[in-house]
């Protein structure tokens, strides 16, 4: 039996930075990840690779747009092969970097699969036994399967065909109208295919504000994607040259065929081959690892981060869980994880982003909040962008002033949010933000309207 004084389950995003950390706390670390690829799902199979296609699709976007700008740009269309070349240097650049971080010598790795067979122990697919004094489980997570009829038996696309695919699909039905779903749809639709969307709630990212969906479910709908929300009874079928995916929605029977169906139903933790009741460690009703806010399971010897855990599957969340994990179990002086500032940002066009508390939660938690929003359509930048759908949103403390959140859809949300986001995290008030000098004539600028709007109303 070897023993280690940390042991962590994966070596993606979380797992890396609880490697990271409890090597410099002087701690003797293992890493037991199986995958054919180290990286982990960012860098392998979501962030990194989606983004960079979602990129050179809003491009070709543009091209075909040119007229708009005074330009002409004749024949733009999508070219597979350099699509695909191009995507796999980037992600090897980042994959190469990240095994030689877990291959540098710092942590002993093993390439197998592992269980646990007691509450400080695992063993190996190869019957090598580890004993760790602590755990940090991030398996991550795995694209779900839920029951419809006709899904586990038909060759269903997922995302990680799409984000391979190499030549023009002609008609994709998307399940599901969640991130990825309305990420993958907007490239399928971008780059000439004949694009679907089935979603059973009311409206597309049905987690977000509803100011939010509405507009992003209006772009989709002038660029050609076919929206279809509030819908029931979904059945999945083969038919003679595709698929068919048949449903009720307000009272009717709807049938639509594509060449291809694509599973964007979300993701499950990561976790079913683990034999977590051997270590006593205990499950959310999600599937999720139970976890207090440093990360400890229902076991205190188990930490978990990442997809795996929840409540948030985001990159920064998964390091920043990580981190706190390991610091806890050393005795470390670390903060609970708090969502209070939490970043949030979807990479459609336009994209959406968010930060900091909802109206929806300050109204659960009775703080006293004002709101101002400013659209896109009447500031001057975004308007000889062409980017005139959307909008911002500040909301503060009635009181003091505070910026509690943020919300922009818009063209760069993800980019223009983070001077809110750093306004959360430092709990600086509107008239702060106010006194900042805003370039004129850039995106950014327009934050400068609702926080004008919230200085004159709190004082």
């Amino acid at each position: 039996m070897k023993h280690y004084d940390l042991i962590i389950l994966g070596g993606g995003s979380a797992g890396y930075a609880g490697a990271r950390t409890a090597y410099d706390l002087g701690k003797s670390v293992a890493i037991v990840d199986h995958a054919k690829e180290l990286g982990g799902l960012c860098i392998l199979n979501g962030c990194m690779p989606s983004k960079t296609l979602l990129y050179s699709a809003e491009i070709l976007h543009l091209a075909k747009q040119a007229q708009t700008f005074g330009l002409k740009i004749s024949d733009a269309h999508a070219d597979f092969s350099a699509l695909q070349l191009r995507k796999k240097e980037i992600i090897q650049e980042f994959q190469q970097y990240r095994a030689g971080q877990l291959e540098d010598g710092r942590f002993n790795l093993y390439r197998n699969s592992a269980r646990f067979t007691g509450n400080q122990e695992i063993t190996l697919d190869n019957g090598t036994v580890l004993h760790g004094e602590r755990f940090l489980i991030a398996t991550g997570s795995k694209i779900a399967n839920p029951y419809i009829p006709g899904l586990d038996s038909l060759p269903v696309l997922t995302s990680n065909d799409i984000l391979s695919i190499d030549r023009k699909l002609n008609s994709v039905i998307v399940l599901g109208g969640g991130i990825v779903g309305c990420e993958l749809s907007q490239f399928l639709v971008r780059t000439g295919t004949s694009t679907s969307i089935v979603q059973r709630h009311h409206r597309i990212l049905k987690f977000w504000n509803p100011e939010v969906s509405k507009v992003l479910e209006d772009a989709f709908k002038t660029e050609g994607i076919n929206v279809h929300t509030a819908t029931s009874n979904l059945r999945l079928e083969k038919t003679l040259t595709g698929f068919a995916a048949c449903f009720d929605q307000d009272g009717k029977s709807i049938r639509l065929e594509a060449d291809h169906l694509l599973n964007a139903l979300g993701r499950i933790p990561n976790t079913k081959d683990l034999n977590l009741d051997a270590a006593g460690v205990k499950l959310r009703p999600s599937g999720h690892i139970a976890t207090n806010s440093f990360q400890q399971s229902s076991n205190p010897s188990i930490y978990a981060a990442g997809d795996c855990s929840g409540p948030h599957e985001i990159v920064h969340v998964a390091i920043l869980q990580g981190e706190c994990a390991v610091r806890h179990a050393y005795g470390g002086k670390t903060a609970p994880i708090n969502y209070d500032s939490l970043l949030q940002v979807v990479f459609t066009d336009p994209q959406a982003a968010v930060v900091g508390l909802t109206e929806a939660q300050l109204k659960e938690k009775k703080i006293p909040f004002l709101t101002e929003s400013y659209p896109f359509d009447d500031h001057g930048k975004s308007i000889l962008m062409e980017a005139k759908k959307g909008y911002v949103k500040v909301i503060a403390n009635e009181k003091t002033g505070q910026v509690l959140g943020a919300e922009c859809v818009g063209k760069d949300a993800g980019e223009l949010i983070h001077p809110m986001s750093i306004a959360v995290s430092l709990k600086a008030k509107v008239q702060d933000l106010t006194n900042a000098h805003w370039y004129h004539p850039t995106l950014s600028e327009i934050w400068s309207y609702p926080l004008e709007e919230l200085s004159e109303a709190i004082e």
